[in-house]
């Protein structure tokens, strides 16, 4: 037998191809060539094949060899098809029964000794053979316990590609899957209680997790800014099957998934430096684009702290990602599409010298002021719902020993119960939350509040004090507020509270 294939599966950003790799074996100059549009690390893979069969102790074929992957239009990225090489030329040299592959597809880079290495972006991978409705997967080790999140497909693991040639020949079994660990928790997990004072932060905090909204705050040194960030993760709830998958399959092809864990269920949480660049908040890089910070906390919160600190450039690549939900990024390799349904939480000093006591002993002129939140784009912040002013912590709230604030547990619980009637409200049209939901369907005379309700936020929007995408901001930090106070439709006082929201207290 001179030709053999075998299947295995492809990453184009964070979708997965069923991809059969095909070999041929031809007498002629002994030669390996590869077909179906590789790339660099893939093109390397004659040498690693190579060098693994033979340190595996089996027979390298002295023949011409070619090597085809199916589709061929399809963009090829990365080393995981080694594994499916190496078992496609000897299966083609009549050295391994492809009997023992019916119904299977092999994933895996090699090491020039043999070893099955881990790769990137295996719950994609198989979640793609899921769907091709593969029956069973063969995957290394270190990347089976991440596999066999995937329902409905057997789940093999395999040290070396020796042990992978002896279970195909039925000389010996492959490793079942290991059961998951679970994440690495912090020892002190943040808590709101932490968060004394700034009953307004507190409460502007619940409102964009409930619905969520994104959120800004502007207040000096100390007023608890980075606090209430950190710690809105801590109040949103855990995802659910379809969001974890999401949410671990981006991950999983960032290479940022620990070995051997499970589901992704708590919301991510993205703070980069203030010094990341454009390609390092929405993603990119050489041939395949990798996933960007606002990616890697899709279904989560991304927190942009000294945000007047960042490029210009940066800040202004997420306009598209907040209004879509996703970042589509075109390179000459083609176009590769990442979920990036976020909530974004800016903070900011009011001016460069930035005193402790605010206003008080700034020494910064108003041109300066201006020029220094100027940075945040008019059209950046008008998608950010909640745009809130913070005063400093006075010492009354700091020393007050019998204040006790509520904790995460506990505004979690009403956050929870907000989502829940927003989903029951949302989810026959496919919105997880009331930021999601169109301003066209806002609109429509089955949701739209009275005309008196309105009346207050249509004045300002007539006055040029609201945009029309400000507006329909509004709205929907209306539901939520109707949410949280377990009303079915929003009142004239949640409209008027959702407009301080949106521009009351601001800087």
């Amino acid at each position: 037998m001179s030709y053999a294939m075998v299947r295995s599966v492809g990453l184009v950003g964070v979708a997965g191809h069923l991809v059969e790799v095909e070999a041929d074996l031809a007498n002629g100059l002994p030669a390996v060539a590869l077909s179906g549009l590789p790339d660099t690390a893939l093109h390397e893979a004659r040498d690693r094949v190579r060098a693994a069969i033979v340190n595996s102790g089996q027979v390298w074929p002295n023949r011409r060899i070619t090597v085809n992957l199916l589709p061929a239009s399809l963009p090829k990225f990365g080393s995981s098809f080694d594994a499916a090489i190496a078992c496609a030329v000897l299966a083609a040299a009549g050295e391994l029964p492809l009997a023992g592959l019916a119904g299977a597809a092999v994933i895996g880079e090699l090491g020039l000794d043999g070893s099955l290495r881990p790769v990137r972006g295996v719950l994609p991978m198989v979640l793609a053979a899921a769907r091709a409705e593969v029956g069973s997967v063969i995957v290394p080790v270190a990347n089976a316990t991440e596999a066999a999140l995937v329902p409905g497909v057997m789940v093999w693991g395999a040290d070396t590609l020796g042990m992978l040639v002896r279970a195909i020949r039925g000389e010996g079994p492959l490793s079942p899957p290991p059961a998951p660990s679970p994440l690495p928790t912090a020892s002190a997990a943040p808590d709101l209680a932490e968060v004394v004072g700034q009953a307004t932060g507190r409460w502007a905090m619940e409102v964009a997790a409930a619905g969520g909204h994104h959120l800004a705050m502007v207040g000096p040194p100390g007023a608890g800014k980075t606090l209430l960030a950190q710690r809105l993760p801590t109040i949103l709830p855990e995802l659910d099957d379809e969001a974890a998958l999401e949410v671990t399959a981006l991950h999983s092809v960032a290479g940022a998934l620990p070995t051997g864990a499970g589901l992704v269920r708590r919301p991510p949480f993205q703070a980069p430096h203030h010094s990341a660049s454009m390609p390092a908040l929405v993603g990119g890089g050489a041939g395949l684009a990798r996933p960007g910070a606002i990616s890697l906390a899709h279904r989560g919160v991304l927190f942009l702290d000294e945000a007047p600190e960042y490029s210009r450039r940066a800040l202004d690549a997420l306009r598209q990602p907040l209004e879509e939900g996703m970042v589509r990024l075109r390179r000459s390799a083609g176009e590769t599409t990442y979920p990036a349904r976020v909530q974004l939480v800016l903070a900011a000093n009011p001016c460069p010298c930035a005193r402790p006591s605010g206003d008080a002993d700034c020494e910064c002129t108003a041109l300066v002021r201006r020029r220094y939140l100027g940075r945040l784009s008019g059209p950046l912040l008008d998608r950010i719902d909640v745009q809130l002013g913070l005063e400093p912590v006075s010492g009354a709230a700091l020393f007050d020993a019998e204040a006790v604030a509520e904790s995460s547990a506990t505004v979690g619980a009403r956050v929870a119960v907000a989502r829940a009637a927003a989903v029951a409200r949302w989810s026959a049209h496919g919105w997880r939350s009331n930021a999601e939901v169109p301003g066209s369907v806002l609109h429509a005379r089955r949701w739209r509040p009275p005309p008196a309700v309105m009346a207050p936020a249509r004045r300002l929007l007539d006055l040029g004090e609201l945009s029309a995408r400000g507006f329909h901001r509004v709205l929907r930090m209306a539901w939520t507020l109707c949410d949280l106070a377990g009303r079915s439709r929003p009142d004239r006082g949640d409209l008027a509270a959702a407009t301080e929201l949106r521009r009351g207290e601001r800087w």
